[in-house]
């Protein structure tokens, strides 16, 4: 669930840069507009993923320790 959460916001990420350098919405050029409704549950999917992807903040990370005498 995460890794398909992860690809959801990066597919919104890169799709809001596009809207802001280039002025162009590319979910909607491929799938018919703001308004269809195949685009309208892609945006669904990124914002879901995106409220999904707050709780890796919360998430527990391994410690890694650096062993000084290892090679």
């Amino acid at each position: 669930m995460n890794t398909i959460a992860l690809l959801l916001v990066i597919i919104g990420a890169l799709n809001w840069g596009s809207i802001g350098i280039f002025g162009f919405d590319l979910v909607a050029a491929l799938f018919g507009g703001q308004l269809s409704l195949l685009s309208r549950i892609i945006f669904t999917l990124v914002g879901i993923a995106g409220l999904w992807s707050i709780s890796f903040f919360f998430k527990e990370r391994p410690i890694i320790r650096h062993d000084e005498n290892a090679k």
